[in-house]
């Protein structure tokens, strides 16, 4: 297990602070570089690593130490430095905070958590001879088994971390599951949601009372074969905890956008615009900035962005970008090339509170705007209940209701305008933009009725399995 304790200032930690901040130790420990260099590490005397420091990261997005620490500072960029300390020895804890704490004071700026800043020097005291050795060389696993790569965070919020992020890509590369064990009391960022969405990875909540249970499924959970697996009752079923039952509607809601774009695949593409014209036309604003992972460091820029996945092309390219902090607003991008071009894969969630309408009146002109100028494919607009702030806790959560459904005009051609404006149910969409080519919007509820899901899956099979057959 380890302990993360993060140095926030506004200043780039040169190499002197940094040697300063790793004295914290005294003289008798051992510095070593892993990933390349981008990770320093401090090592007791056998070599083995005490606290692990991540590359200082600029993050010039306003709001984002409020968001993923609950932590504000003050308004400009911050340089963000990451510390994760191995419980594994008593004295790391402590070495973390006295590093970051040194770095805050020499540059002027503050620790998270607050309670975990010191500028002490901290002897190593304990024997670590006798503690077995790290099974892994990757800074964010903590347990590494022929089948799972197992991380434990006891962060209130845990975000899709360059860290994380490369636990996930070394376990895909080797064919591991990862599992994220936390306490009840953590929540995910929707990122990281989406990127443990589907086994074999999991997050795994540890309830003191009654044991493990997946956080996004309920199953009851237990430590088999080196790994987290469902316990089955006798009948062969999984069961649920019962720590995962629904907690009380607060009146919070959220809106999400799925869509996909599609674009000829020639050097003056550029990526990113229907992110942005969805951001615009529902906050008013562009996104405040995008990254590769949390925390988003980057200031909005479709150009950069767009050179980023031409450089890993053919390969895919999954990005985060975020509004500002006064409207919860977060996009998870994928782009993606494909025989018919570069494909984007966007889902876009937006936090209401119980006194604030969602703009479910915006969503026709977007889909108008997005089918005119930027590739739309396919739309998917839902209403769920959920936290406004866009994080996930470790209980039931009611799945998004469809709201509707548009149908762009290039695919509404592809499929056949006579069959695609008359489907099954009763179901008149709305042309949208141009009169002879238009897309065609389905309004499918208004976000309370679950059957528009039954609705919603009548229309797909009547849109799309026809053509599946004519291809076979």
């Amino acid at each position: 297990m380890t302990k993360d304790v993060i140095a926030l200032t506004p200043e780039m930690p040169d190499l002197p602070t940094l040697l300063a901040g790793l004295y914290a130790g005294g003289p008798d420990l051992g510095v070593n570089t892993t990933a390349d260099g981008a990770v320093v590490q401090l090592c007791g005397p056998d070599g083995r690593p005490l606290v692990s420091v991540e590359a200082p990261i600029l993050v010039q997005v306003p709001g984002e130490a409020t968001r993923l620490l609950g932590h504000a500072v003050e308004d400009g960029p911050v340089w963000w430095t990451e510390a994760r300390a191995s419980t594994a020895v008593a004295e790391a804890a402590r070495l973390a905070g006295s590093f970051a704490g040194r770095l805050a004071t020499v540059l002027g700026g503050t620790v998270w958590p607050p309670e975990a800043a010191t500028t002490d020097v901290v002897p190593l005291t304990t024997d670590v001879s006798a503690i077995p050795a790290p099974a892994t060389g990757s800074p964010a696993v903590d347990v590494l088994t022929a089948t799972t790569a197992v991380v434990i965070q006891d962060r209130p919020l845990i975000a899709m971390t360059s860290w994380l992020s490369d636990a996930l890509r070394s376990a895909a590369t080797a064919e591991r599951a990862l599992q994220i064990v936390t306490p009840p009391t953590a929540r995910l960022t929707l990122p990281l949601r989406n990127a443990l969405r589907g086994l074999p990875n999991r997050w795994v909540v540890q309830d003191p009372e009654r044991g493990y249970y997946d956080g996004l499924s309920g199953a009851v959970l237990h430590w088999k074969d080196g790994t987290f697996t469902p316990v089955h009752d006798e009948q062969g079923a999984t069961r649920v905890a019962e720590a995962f039952a629904a907690t009380s509607d607060s009146g919070d809601r959220q809106l999400i956008l799925t869509l996909r774009t599609r674009h000829p695949a020639d050097e003056n593409l550029v990526l990113g615009r229907a992110v942005e014209t969805a951001f615009r036309h529902l906050t008013g604003a562009p996104p405040a900035g995008w990254s590769t992972a949390e925390p988003v460091n980057l200031p909005w820029s479709s150009r950069q962005l767009t050179d980023l996945a031409r450089a890993r092309a053919p390969r895919p390219t999954w990005l985060v970008a975020v509004g500002h902090p006064d409207r919860p607003a977060l996009a998870i991008l994928r782009v993606l090339r494909t025989p018919a071009g570069v494909e984007e894969d966007i889902t876009l969630a937006l936090g209401y509170g119980s006194d604030e309408s969602p703009p479910l009146d915006a969503v026709e002109e977007l889909a108008t705007a997005l089918d005119a100028g930027h590739g739309l494919v396919t739309l998917l607009t839902s209403l769920r209940a959920a936290r406004r702030d866009l994080t996930v806790p470790p209980s039931l959560e009611a799945p998004p209701v469809p709201v509707a459904f548009t149908l762009a005009s290039a695919e509404a051609e592809a499929i056949g305008q006579a069959r695609a404006g008359h489907p099954p149910l009763g179901l008149v969409p709305k042309r949208l933009g141009h009169a002879g080519k238009p897309a065609l919007h389905y309004t499918l509820s208004d976000g309370t009725d679950a059957d528009a899901w039954s609705t919603f899956q009548h229309l797909i099979r009547h849109l799309y399995i026809p053509r599946q057959t004519q291809r076979k």
